[in-house]
């Protein structure tokens, strides 16, 4: 197996699931379904499927990847939160007689919404991999050596916020890694759910686990920390 190791840092981020109201959260680290996305930007390799246009659905053969995520000790990002106007055409009647006229053809349902964002986002991010190619592909990107064009610039999450450095390590500084929960285990602070594999055709089937970060910063990441993502390949 190749182990490949980065650093990421983002001044603001927010991860987010599948969610609607007026109250829209955040994951507290980017989970592994992102986590993975963000590694195929980097190798070049494109997960829409457009086939299916419109719905543009993620492929069946997108390569599958062990991951770990982690937070720095002296660099916990924090969750902040701000309004904004949503725009958009409500289920239904609401609103459609009396507002719909004076918006000539814009949305015309304005609701303040409160969103979660990440401030300070400084995470290591570990790629297990029997594909030595795909992990060279990362490096190639991230050294602006990579033959071939990216489908668009990695985004922390929200196509608003960028990243400012994502860098190659080659030493794993201490770190408190997401382990994945077990049934049996006790409560463990700070625990939450992370998506790992995304059903863009079927919301039913995206898969999640419940992590929690370990309450003893380690360089080694433990057993449970590696996820396959977005599933794990089936062997012959």
């Amino acid at each position: 197996m190749d182990y490949l190791w980065l650093r990421i840092h983002a001044p603001f981020a927010a991860f987010r699931g599948f969610q609607a109201g007026v109250y829209r959260s955040t994951s507290p680290v980017m989970p592994p379904s992102a986590a993975l996305g963000l590694v195929l930007n980097l190798a070049g390799i494109e997960m829409r499927d457009y086939t299916t246009v419109p719905n543009l659905l993620i492929r069946d053969d997108v390569p599958c990847l062990e991951l770990a995520i982690a937070t720095l000790p002296d660099r916990k990002s924090e969750v902040c939160t701000l309004y904004q106007q949503l725009h958009s055409y409500p289920v239904g009647n609401s609103g459609k007689e009396d507002l719909k006229p004076r918006t000539h053809g814009a949305k015309y349902w304005i609701t303040p919404v409160r969103r979660e964002l990440l401030v300070g986002l400084d995470m290591i991010l570990g790629v297990r991999s029997s594909e030595e190619l795909l992990l060279e592909r990362v490096r190639q990107g991230l050294k602006g050596e990579l033959d071939r064009p990216r489908y668009g610039l990695p985004f922390a999450g929200d196509n608003n916020f960028l990243f400012d450095r994502i860098d190659i390590l080659d030493r794993v500084p201490e770190a408190f890694w997401y382990v994945q929960m077990q049934p049996d285990d006790p409560p463990m602070r700070g625990s939450y759910r992370l998506t790992v594999g995304i059903d863009r055709a079927d919301n039913s089937k995206t898969t999640s686990f419940l992590y929690a970060p370990v309450e003893v910063a380690t360089s080694i990441p433990p057993d449970e920390a590696w996820t396959w993502t977005p599933r794990k390949p089936v062997t012959a």
